[in-house]
């Protein structure tokens, strides 16, 4: 199990907020994991991954390795291949990449010049958040500095392997989170998701095989590949591999963000680092990982915060950033913000998800502002079925569903009384 010490991707952060540069990088032992990813063979640096279980830190948890092993290799792979970056961290109450890109940006460039490496890939990407302009200022120096010492460009380390990075700023909607979405604004389209398969890693930018993934799980290679696989899966008490940046927002006395073990207790988090409720407030419940996950409450407060573990609790991991509601907050308002959110946000493509979240917003501010009824509720109650995986084109609209079907099903009461007394109570 790690110790609270082994902090691999935030021990460079500065306390001055101040980024990282090149020469400080290189002193702390930056692009070591580069120089000896370049000194394997491509499908070696993909099996290191593998046995590491390092799995995306970006909401869906899917296997990194088992991913990039998807990409055509060879010397009949179709090229350019491309990596992206999805660094358009737009889920709700989600902030831990723009700690990592601000603070120690060649830790990002030098994942992604890993991962390129692993599938052959020609050109990288950083998608980056439009609002995210400190990030984009530290990483367009960040880039000019790993040219210039020869991290990217022609024969990087004179090793034959060539790698042009670049970029992007989004134009911003939260859809461009979603992979399929996000190439396609990358190609200059609307950022409507497309179907599947073909999976990006066969067909993706321009129709070339490409790997998207999270700045997160990227900042994690330099790591596995100086420290190999068996040291990242004991950093993790649950076998899982790794540690986690959890963020902790709401009326707690220490909001933040921390590195900690993957699989660190709810409690934990909550009551030592977030330092407990505030004084006068009561905890009610907690999305784990985002706008777009299941609230916990509770009787979970134990539960180890990692895949496995936050998925038999009936919720999801996803980015590892909570929100937290107290007994002070109306319940009702909070996801009523959230689906107000979420249908503003709905990129439009499929019925389901444009129609079904404007009406479920109608609903739920009727309820705020006193003037639901009784058949409203049963409606509201069959949101989440009408936009249940599968009828959707992509997860969103499932994912808009989380925090109201939980919230219906953990406070319902306070629904009831929304319709019965005719207000708010909270008001």
């Amino acid at each position: 199990m790690a110790t609270i010490t082994e902090r691999p991707l935030t021990s460079r952060l500065r306390q001055d907020r101040e980024p990282v540069l090149a020469e400080e990088y290189e002193r702390a032992g930056g692009y070591q994991g580069l120089r000896a990813a370049l000194r394997m063979a491509p499908n070696e640096v993909t099996d290191l991954v593998k046995r590491s279980h390092l799995c995306g830190r970006g909401g869906a948890g899917f296997p990194t390795g088992m991913k990039w092993s998807f990409v055509p290799m060879g010397k009949d792979a179709p090229h350019p291949k491309y990596l992206v970056a999805n660094a358009d961290e737009m889920e709700p109450g989600t902030f831990k990449d723009r700690a990592l890109m601000e603070g120690d940006p060649h830790q990002l460039i030098e994942g992604m010049a890993i991962a390129a490496y692993a599938i052959e890939a020609d050109i990288a990407f950083i998608f980056l958040r439009g609002e995210y302009q400190l990030s984009a200022r530290r990483l367009t120096q960040a880039l000019a500095e790993a040219y210039e010492r020869h991290y990217l460009g022609r024969n990087i380390l004179g090793s034959g392997y060539s790698l042009e990075m670049y970029l992007h700023i989004s134009a911003g909607r939260y859809i461009c989170g979603e992979e399929t979405a996000l190439l396609n604004a990358l190609e200059g389209k609307r950022a409507h998701p497309r179907a599947k398969p073909p999976f990006p890693q066969v067909s993706g930018l321009f129709g070339k095989p490409t790997i998207v993934q999270n700045v997160e799980t990227l900042c994690n290679l330099p790591h596995i590949v100086s420290k190999g696989a068996e040291w990242f899966l004991g950093l993790s008490p649950t076998g899982e591999g790794g540690t986690k940046l959890f963020g902790v927002s709401g009326k707690v006395k220490k909001p933040g963000l921390w590195e900690l073990p993957l699989g660190a207790p709810l409690r934990e988090l909550l009551e030592e680092h977030a330092g407990g409720m505030r004084d006068g407030t009561r905890f009610r419940g907690v999305l784990p990982g985002g706008a777009s996950t299941d609230f916990l409450v509770d009787e979970h407060l134990d539960t180890p915060m990692d895949y496995a573990h936050v998925a038999k609790a009936g919720s999801r991991l996803g980015t590892g950033t909570m929100v937290v509601l107290d007994d002070q907050t109306c319940p009702v308002g909070m996801v009523w913000n959230l689906e107000h959110f979420f249908a503003q946000e709905s990129c439009g493509w499929c019925t389901p998800c444009w129609s079904g979240l404007g009406w479920t917003e109608k609903i739920l501010l009727a309820m705020e502002e006193g003037t639901a009824v009784q058949h409203d509720l049963e409606i509201l109650k069959f949101q989440p079925k009408f936009m249940a995986p599968g009828n959707t084109f992509c997860a969103f609209a499932p994912g808009a569903m989380e925090p109201l079907q939980s919230a219906l099903k953990y406070f319902g009461d306070d629904f009831q009384r929304h319709i019965k007394e005719k207000r708010c109570p909270w008001r």
